[in-house]
């Protein structure tokens, strides 16, 4: 536990950027949390929340894998050493972590992408989904669904009024 009163210690978790569009394009399967290898502008630039995960995906060659296409913004007192905002990341995963994850991801329809990039601790750490494509139709039924549950929390909230 830091002094400053933060509380900054092992147990701290702070979401630096989600991947809401992955939740409506994919159906998620599983999850695994990875450490990510950055460099220092990169760790003060997604401390500071500067990360689109949007375009982001994960991809496997030589046995590792490759955090692609996320957008980590330039840091704002980075010199001339700043970092470049799209370049491949590379994941820190067990081997067969890995090699379960690119085995499951073969598949036509299948793909491996960021949910969610965080702080814990002291590391950065990003979220990653074992994700399977939704097709039109299924897209609209949970966006139906969403639907019908916003309004009955809304039918609740009015229900509680009446008793007050």
């Amino acid at each position: 536990m830091s002094s400053d009163g933060k509380g900054k210690g092992k147990d701290y978790f702070r979401q630096v950027a989600r991947n809401r569009r992955a939740f409506h394009e994919y159906h998620i399967h599983d999850r695994v949390e990875a450490g990510l290898v950055l460099t220092g502008t990169e760790v003060k630039a997604a401390r500071s929340g500067k990360v689109q995960l949007r375009d982001g995906f994960v991809h496997f060659s030589a046995g590792e894998a490759f955090l692609r296409d996320v957008h980590i913004g330039p840091y704002s007192h980075g010199n001339r050493d700043n970092h470049e905002p799209m370049r491949p990341r590379k994941l820190l995963l067990r081997q067969r972590e890995i090699d379960r994850l690119a085995s499951r991801s073969d598949p036509k329809g299948w793909a491996v992408v960021p949910l969610s990039m965080y702080v814990k601790g002291r590391m950065i750490k990003v979220e990653i989904g074992l994700a399977q494509g939704k097709k039109l139709h299924d897209k609209r039924a949970t966006e139906r669904e969403r639907e019908l549950d916003r309004e009955a929390r809304e039918a609740m909230k009015t229900a509680r009024r009446g008793f007050d």
